[in-house]
């Protein structure tokens, strides 16, 4: 698979969050808020991962990994299986990637990481004709 880009992890982001909830600033509600189309995704998109979830530690985080851009056409903004990831990756242009960590039995969820995959888009070409002055 290409080499992810411009990636962006959101660690401290749900360290401070977590910190929130267990200091009851943020109620546990607002947290576990997983729509069903997320934890479809999860079921059917996910892998596991070696996290406990933070917030009912009774089973492990699943993440599901989202696909953007505008070369994607249907398939922008759908989840996908790792395995899609890296068919996509070989024969698109640039996409972002967005992983989410879901826990199926409380609903928690959050941003972990995003980056980019696919080909870098194909330079523009310049003119090559004669350059003008701002005196001309």
């Amino acid at each position: 698979m290409r080499i992810q880009r411009q990636v962006v992890d959101y660690a401290l982001r749900r360290r401070s969050l977590l910190a929130d909830v267990y200091a009851g600033r943020v109620d546990v509600s607002e947290v576990c808020d997983a729509n069903p189309y997320l934890l479809r995704a999860a079921k059917f998109h996910g892998r596991g991962s070696d996290v406990t979830c933070p917030i009912c530690r009774k089973e492990q985080l699943t993440l599901v990994s989202w696909v953007y851009g505008d070369g994607l056409g249907p398939i922008a903004g759908s989840a996908r299986a790792p395995e899609e990831l890296i068919r996509l990756a070989e024969s698109r242009e640039e996409f972002s990637v967005h992983v989410v960590e879901v826990c199926r039995s409380c609903s928690w969820n959050h941003l972990v990481q995003s980056y980019v995959l696919g080909h870098p888009p194909a330079p523009t070409r310049r003119r090559t004709g004669a350059r003008r002055t701002a005196a001309e």
